[in-house]
């Protein structure tokens, strides 16, 4: 068994580094099922297939080539939708950023066909969002496809004008920021349209000002939800987040204080990397999660959460990579470390979050079968169990000391606040507690 556990560790290291994309690519977060979107509308750009596809680095994410320049208002911003009322009608109205692709495609259909939501597929491409929606079955009638440019400021502020117009004086049920990008080989970072390095920009920055513009319209709706997709990369108590190089460290958020726009592109202002970069935003994402908990939910009652859907080994992430490692990479995490969760599954989790009556509790960190605290123990049917792949049930998890750590959310927030431009006018009415 330490054999195992040993030859897991080195190998989820290695996956990391070694066998990490070959070429600049960005990635989305597919958790579960219909997870992995293409950040079309959210942040990172996910890849063009359209099918079921998993994601990677136990991260789910798709990957893409972003373009120099994400957003151009005259001739990208959308014409607003209106009487979004009619067609929503009983459901509840659910937005899942990066809903073109994996995770949050997976999750946007699990939703649709419920019957229960009506979905607002926030996406970088719309016309691929439309053709993604039709190809996986979402029955006409239970979605809208919206622009969103997470990696774009202004492109944030179209949306959100965007949805209030469609969905009038009513509030919304539901918000799921699902979509991210991964760029662990670059060499030096790309940059968002304000000038904030990619991952940290489209990840954290772009659902952060996303959020906090949606905080009243998810306050008119009793038992509201606001999710965040979370990573055990950022998560420093679990194997992938612990013992995986490099590990999550936002430092002391001097590259924060110093605006974190170019030529500065790491939270802590030290030299850029890749790897690194994507695990500080998750890190970011989780401490917005808990921040939003503290600040708000007293006064508004909405439930906000984070959730780590699983391993989704089987990915157009590797597509660049050798036969064997395509076919063994999945085998392993099956069989070795328990990881594994397939993308319809990981879709559904992330559905459930937003959907499942018990999951209606405030500053939780979802997750399933262990986690991914530990390596999987052996089971009866040769599949390791409890380290947070296919199976078992969903748990309240624990987050690291580094995501918990009050004093830097509180640093990490404010910082936020001021780099994504949020104005006293922009804040939310609703009651901030002290």
């Amino acid at each position: 068994m330490k054999f195992l556990t040993a030859l897991a560790t080195a190998a989820l290291a290695t996956t990391a580094s070694a066998f990490a994309p070959a070429r600049s690519q960005v990635q989305v977060h597919s958790p579960n099922i219909l997870a992995n979107v293409n950040t079309h509308g959210s942040h990172a750009v996910s890849t063009s297939q359209s099918t079921r596809s998993p994601t990677s680095l136990c991260d789910m994410l798709t990957q893409t080539e972003l373009p120099e320049k994400l957003y151009f208002e005259k001739t990208d911003r959308e014409p607003a939708k209106v009487l979004g009322g009619i067609k929503i009608g009983n459901r509840k109205l659910t937005v899942v950023t990066g809903a073109s692709s994996g995770l949050g495609l997976n999750c946007a259909a699990t939703l649709a066909k419920s019957g229960r939501h009506f979905v607002v597929m926030a996406v970088r491409d719309v016309e691929k969002g439309k053709r993604v929606a039709k190809e996986f079955g979402m029955p006409d009638g239970s979605y809208v496809v919206m622009k969103l440019e997470l990696g774009s400021l202004q492109s944030v502020r179209d949306f959100v004008f965007n949805l209030k117009a469609f969905k009038s004086n009513r509030g919304l049920d539901n918000l799921i920021c699902n979509a991210a990008v991964y760029k662990p080989t670059d060499p030096e970072p790309a940059w968002t349209d304000d000038g904030f390095e990619q991952s940290m920009g489209i990840n954290h920055f772009g659902h952060f000002l996303l959020v906090n513009l949606l905080i009243d319209d998810l306050a008119k709706v009793k038992g509201s939800r606001c999710c965040i997709v979370g990573s055990i990369t950022g998560n420093s108590n679990t194997v992938g987040g612990g013992l995986v190089y490099p590990r999550a460290d936002l430092g002391d958020l001097s590259g924060f204080a110093e605006g974190a726009k170019k030529p500065i592109s790491m939270a802590d202002g030290k030299p850029f990397f890749g790897a690194k970069a994507y695990k500080d935003s998750k890190v970011c994402n989780m401490m917005t999660v808990s921040e939003l908990h503290r600040r708000y939910h007293e006064s508004t009652g909405i439930a906000f959460s984070s959730m780590y859907p699983g391993c989704i080994a089987e990915t157009q992430l590797f597509r660049e990579k050798r036969p064997w490692f395509r076919k063994a990479f999945p085998w392993f995490m099956k069989y070795v470390t328990g990881g594994y969760v397939g993308m319809e599954e990981a879709g559904e989790r992330l559905a459930q979050v937003v959907d499942d009556p018990q999951c209606n509790k405030s500053d939780v960190y979802w997750s399933w079968n262990g986690g991914a605290q530990q390596i999987g123990r052996w089971s009866a049917d040769g599949k390791p169990r409890g380290a947070g792949g296919s199976g078992g049930e969903i748990f309240e998890n624990t987050q690291s000391d580094a995501v918990r750590d009050r004093e830097t959310a509180v640093k990490m927030w404010e910082l936020s606040c001021k780099a994504v431009g949020l104005t006293e006018k922009d804040k939310p009415k609703a009651a901030e507690s002290a």
